[in-house]
């Protein structure tokens, strides 16, 4: 392919970009009007609600568990467990998740 061909099939390419941003941007307009169209929409949940430190106290213990127990359920470390407990660090959002659906779902956590 010679430079001109190049020049060519990125300036078709440019052009076929902006029409799908075009499109897609036409489509979430009328989608925010409350117009009815065809479009996949994904709802995600909320992010999890922080849990204190007695929180997660209260749910090791729940399962009559040691630190480092509990920890390796979670796959975390036992020192994280414990600076969580001591309100040293807080879980992050992943281990939020888990910790709340252990929390509603204890049988997970022992599967």
């Amino acid at each position: 392919m010679n430079s001109r061909q190049n020049l060519a099939n990125d300036a078709a390419m440019d052009k076929n970009l902006f029409q799908e941003l075009t499109g897609a941007l036409k489509d979430a307009a009328s989608f925010e009007r409350g117009e009815k169209i065809d479009l996949r929409v994904a709802k995600f949940p909320a992010p999890p609600k922080p849990m204190t430190a007695k929180e997660i106290i209260n749910l090791r213990k729940r399962f009559a568990m040691s630190q480092a127990v509990f920890a390796g359920y979670l796959n975390v470390t036992p020192s994280t467990v414990k600076s969580w407990e001591q309100g040293i660090r807080t879980p992050n959002r992943a281990a939020l998740k888990l910790l709340h659906i252990v929390k509603h779902e204890p049988r997970v956590l022992i599967i």
